[in-house]
């Protein structure tokens, strides 16, 4: 059942790019958007209330104006810098046997 669960929450094309986006700090919907070049508006605001429904994220609403949202890791999210180092490794060495030749 743990491993449906990751599955589940880590599911689709847009999660671990927005993740690994807020691995590097905190950031708008804009600068989330713009890390990641072919998501549409409407996918990501999709993928951000999923990530936060799941706790991956946390999303903070600024009292400014205009007013102002960021979203960010939450410690459960951070928690999983050691899978997405692991994705990307064996992500580098897929491409090297399978889409390299």
């Amino acid at each position: 059942m743990a491993s449906r669960d990751v599955l589940e929450v880590i599911q689709g094309k847009w999660r671990i790019p927005i993740i690994i986006s807020l691995t590097y700090g905190n950031k708008r919907f804009g600068e989330i958007q713009r890390d990641i070049a072919d998501v549409s508006p409407k996918m990501l605001s999709q993928e951000l209330k999923a990530l936060e429904m799941n706790k991956i994220i946390t999303r903070t609403l600024f009292d400014s104006m205009p007013v102002t949202v960021e979203y960010s890791l939450t410690p459960l999210g951070l928690s999983m810098n050691k899978l997405l180092e692991e994705i990307l490794e064996w992500g580098i060495h897929f491409r090297k046997e399978v889409v390299g030749k």
